[in-house]
């Protein structure tokens, strides 16, 4: 039975190690990996608008991101009256760079859903004040070609 219990008590050492070990990420690392994996998956992703709002969010707010597979996104196709949405069908936040305050707006929204670990399964549209819109029509989401899509739900 002693033997049991050693094997046990590795096995959860070992993850415990492994979890340990993905929070000691840096947070310059948390902020690179949320730049890189936006690059990967956003079609309007450019060096110009998009580094500068993930780099404008709460680290742990891009940890709880990155722990569940989501990602920021700029995309130019949304309206002026509409320029921030949370698709949760596939796990993506979208703000639209032309739009003044939209950048801020949607780290705003990315940190209070992080916070209350709140993620609805819809799609959540917002207005240029941050207010919740309903019945609004936008664009689908669409990643890059080859890019995989959050599978963490």
């Amino acid at each position: 039975m002693p033997h049991i219990l050693k094997i046990i008590f590795g096995v959860a050492a070992l993850a415990l190690g492994l979890s340990a070990t993905a929070l000691a990420q840096s947070d310059r690392e948390v902020y690179e990996y949320a730049i890189k994996r936006a690059a990967r998956i956003c079609p309007a992703y450019s060096k110009e608008n998009t580094p500068p709002v993930i780099k404008a969010a709460p680290v742990g707010a891009l940890r709880v991101l990155e722990d569940r597979g989501y990602v920021i996104c700029p995309d130019l196709r949304l309206e002026a009256d509409v320029p921030a949405v949370w698709y949760g069908n596939v796990g993506v936040f979208v703000w639209n760079p032309k739009v003044d305050g939209a950048g801020e707006m949607i780290i705003a929204k990315v940190d209070a859903m992080t916070r209350s670990e709140a993620f609805p399964v819809e799609i959540v549209v917002w207005d240029k004040q941050g207010e919740r819109l309903e019945n609004q029509t936008v664009p689908k989401f669409e990643a890059r070609p080859g890019a995989s899509l959050p599978s963490k739900r």
